[in-house]
């Protein structure tokens, strides 16, 4: 079930964050302790982006989330024991419905995981950087996709 978070999904929006990363992207610096992350997701991403979480049917539990903010989809993360299960098609296709006609996000290079997800869901690449433009410094692509009329 997809449903908007709400601010009491805080907590689980940010382990979500934390693990999904830590799973998928162990190259990547730890800039924030647990608690720095949970404010930023309490005041920034859940109050400014349209955010959509995916529950387990039977248990109701966060398994990922999606936050969009105006065209560019800030973030999809999702639990890493719930990948591989159609969850984060489940959640861009929610983001697509409801949102611009028009997407913009940026993946880490070494993300290939990522890239690939989002090729094979239209999603094309339409420049690089050094990481010059992320805190983790880290090489990262701008994709883009558009609704065909």
């Amino acid at each position: 079930m997809i449903r908007r978070a709400k601010a009491d999904d805080a907590d689980t929006v940010t382990r979500v964050f934390l693990a999904s990363r830590a799973a998928a992207m162990p190259y990547l610096p730890r800039l924030y302790d647990e608690e720095q992350t949970r404010a930023w997701v309490t005041h920034v991403v859940l109050p400014g982006c349209v955010t959509w979480v995916a529950e387990h049917p039977h248990t109701g539990e966060i398994l990922g989330f999606a936050a969009l903010d105006g065209e560019v989809l800030e973030h999809l993360y999702l639990r890493p024991d719930a990948r591989g299960q159609g969850i984060g098609h489940a959640l861009l296709d929610q983001v697509r419905r409801t949102g611009p006609q028009v997407l913009n996000l940026r993946v880490f290079t070494r993300n290939t995981s990522a890239r690939r997800f989002y090729e094979r869901r239209g999603f094309r690449p339409v420049d690089e950087s050094d990481g010059s433009r992320n805190e983790e410094n880290e090489p990262d692509m701008t994709y883009v996709w558009r609704e065909v009329s």
